[in-house]
């Protein structure tokens, strides 16, 4: 694969690459546990989104009801204290299951898209999960950063604009974490290296996806708020962080 032909609109999308602070702290050894948890959670936090997202604006009560049992094996293992189910098994179920329908082609693509994208973050979070008990890390839960938070924190009130500027939110979020991927490889044993460049391609076209959706579902062009989240989105990446996550700022 040609990385850094997948990863130039990337960083021309984003407004600042990970600061070196950041990359020297996350290739501590002491700290992959950390990193891997906060991963996995990560992948689950972006399926809700966009589960959110269809349930919302498009998905029937039945539709909505799938979506939810999809996710369900995996908020019990990980914000509760279940126990931890056969997520190959889970993973199996949920490629065979009915999608949400619409006649609304807008709508429809939302649902595409999202479904699509909630398959792939719930088997990354599979495969992260693996990656874990492969090298004997417990899951423990973990504080969520500030990152996700400080950009919802800019969506404004009333719809459409509500729905555009989760979309452009969810686009950033799905560009760092492409970005980061790639820039953390490097430093990474060959086994987390390759997994870590195989999300590249599926993180690249997410982002994308969710720009697309925030155009059509605007009546105004995007720019202007494109620009404005990248602005946040740089700011949160290069202030001093206080917790060390996988989407945090310069350590402290």
């Amino acid at each position: 694969m040609d990385y850094q032909q997948l990863l130039a609109p990337v960083y021309q999308f984003l407004h600042c690459v990970t600061p070196q602070s950041w990359l020297d702290k996350a290739r501590q050894p002491e700290n992959l546990a950390l990193l891997l948890t906060d991963h996995m959670i990560c992948e689950l936090k972006a399926a809700q989104t966009a589960m959110l997202l269809i349930r919302k604006y498009v998905a029937d009560k039945t539709g909505s009801d799938t979506l939810l049992g999809w996710l369900q094996p995996y908020e019990s293992f990980t914000f509760r204290d279940g126990p931890e189910p056969d997520f190959a098994a889970v993973h199996k179920r949920i490629s065979k299951s009915v999608m949400p329908k619409t006649d609304d082609p807008w709508g429809q693509q939302l649902i595409d898209s999202m479904v699509l994208l909630i398959k792939e973050e719930l088997h990354h979070f599979w495969q992260v999960r693996e990656v874990m008990t492969a090298r004997n890390i417990p899951y423990r839960k973990i504080t969520a950063s500030r990152y996700a938070r400080g950009l919802l924190s800019e969506v404004r009130t009333w719809e459409p604009a509500t729905l555009v500027d989760k979309l452009i939110c969810g686009a950033y979020i799905e560009a760092r974490s492409c970005e980061r991927f790639a820039a953390l490889a490097p430093y990474l044993d060959e086994p987390l290296q390759a997994f870590y460049l195989s999300l590249l391609r599926s993180e690249a076209r997410h982002y994308q996806d969710y720009l697309t959706l925030a155009q059509r579902a605007s009546p105004d062009d995007i720019a202007s708020r494109v620009r404005h989240f990248g602005e946040v989105e740089a700011a949160l990446i290069s202030a001093p962080d206080r917790e060390f996550r996988f989407h945090s700022g310069m350590p402290q």
